[in-house]
């Protein structure tokens, strides 16, 4: 578990599903990773996750807003798929409910991760990517110290050659 000021990350509890359905399926959160996806793929999803958690010690934690106890998303760790180009590495990543969008809570919760990421593994670095005209999301990985590696930004080998979001760009944070 990881504490910041407002935020609890933690493994998913059953009490968690319906509200990540609702985050997964809404499209001003899911269009940014590939689109909504309903109940059935949500709750996979979450036991992928705590899979992931268990095995591992690390993935994307449930995050509960301190205040009030709702489930406003997840962020965390996550090994890259092998299929995308920044593979092999140890993404970062969030996805918050919109109407906490641009409260903070994503960089709160972001830089609470990596520092954590950082002292309870021994990997060189972190990364985070999202499509190019992601800005906000950049924004994050910048306020939290990460840096643009052009070089290793990616074409999504998942999305057509016409689609609006094929366009990544990769940020890194290296071991201090």
């Amino acid at each position: 578990m990881i504490e910041t000021e407002r935020l609890i990350l933690r493994p998913f509890r059953e009490a968690d599903r319906e509200p990540f359905a609702a985050i997964n399926g809404d499209p001003r959160v899911s269009d940014w990773l590939g689109g909504p996806i309903d109940r059935a793929a949500s709750d996979a999803l979450i036991d992928r996750i705590n899979g992931q958690i268990a095995r591992d010690g690390f993935g994307f934690f449930a995050a509960e807003r301190k205040a009030d106890g709702r489930l406003v998303g997840a962020i965390g760790l996550q090994v890259t798929r092998p299929d995308l180009p920044p593979a092999p590495s140890v993404e970062l990543g969030w996805r918050l409910a919109p109407d906490v969008q641009g409260e903070g809570l994503a960089t709160e919760g972001a830089a609470a991760v990596l520092a954590w990421g950082f002292a309870r593994t021994d990997l060189p670095e972190l990364i985070a990517f999202t499509a190019a005209t992601n800005l906000r999301s950049q924004a994050v990985m910048r306020r939290i110290g990460m840096a643009h590696d052009p070089a290793r930004d990616f074409d999504h080998p998942l999305l057509g050659e016409d689609h609006p979001l094929r366009r990544h760009v990769v940020f890194v944070a290296k071991r201090g």
